[in-house]
């Protein structure tokens, strides 16, 4: 009897501990990103489906744009401290022709919807239910152990970086001026 409470417990620990590398102080987000020179870019799929909102959304329709597609699920806890900077990042940086495109992976989309609004999420997040559409699409290389995980797509559709741990406004802002300045 006893077992079968510790160990609902103990999974639950256990994935809140995988959700991300731990980082300490001296650890920057650059040794969490990998950067994919132009030559040795591959087009990202085209996802599409239903978002939280009820909405259709398809990452091709962000083409000439820098996209990050934010990679997250409602329990994760470094999702959740990456969220409001994410929306912040998206406010500041649309005009520049950045855009934020989530990817929620909860298995219930109710839970993905009640984060959204408490986030307060200033941009759309496709529903994608246990990730089944990335780890269908999505290149092996290019699939996070853990969450959150961002892939940067450049103006031309292609994956241009991925950066494995939560991110901040100012590290969104440094990841993509690179990439704001390639020409298309």
């Amino acid at each position: 009897m006893r077992r079968r409470r510790v160990l609902p417990v103990l999974a639950v620990l256990l994935a809140l501990a995988a959700c991300t590398p731990q980082q300490d102080e001296d650890t920057s987000v650059d040794s969490l990103l990998t950067r994919i020179p132009a030559a040795d870019r591959q087009a990202a799929p085209d996802l599409s489906g239903t978002a939280l909102d009820g909405g259709r959304v398809r990452l091709s329709d962000y083409r000439g744009k820098v996209v990050l597609l934010n990679v997250w699920a409602s329990w994760c806890g470094p999702c959740r401290a990456e969220a409001p900077e994410l929306s912040q990042a998206q406010r500041h940086l649309a005009a520049k022709g950045v855009q934020v495109l989530g990817v929620d992976t909860d298995a219930d989309r109710s839970q993905g919807r009640a984060f959204a609004g408490d986030h307060r999420l200033s941009y759309p997040s496709l529903y994608d239910a246990g990730g089944r559409q990335l780890v269908h699409r999505l290149p092996g290389k290019y699939l996070g152990r853990a969450l959150p995980y961002t892939l940067f797509v450049d103006r031309q559709g292609r994956i241009a970086a991925q950066a494995v741990s939560g991110l901040t406004e100012a590290d969104v802002r440094a990841l993509t001026r690179p990439l704001l300045g390639e020409k298309s």
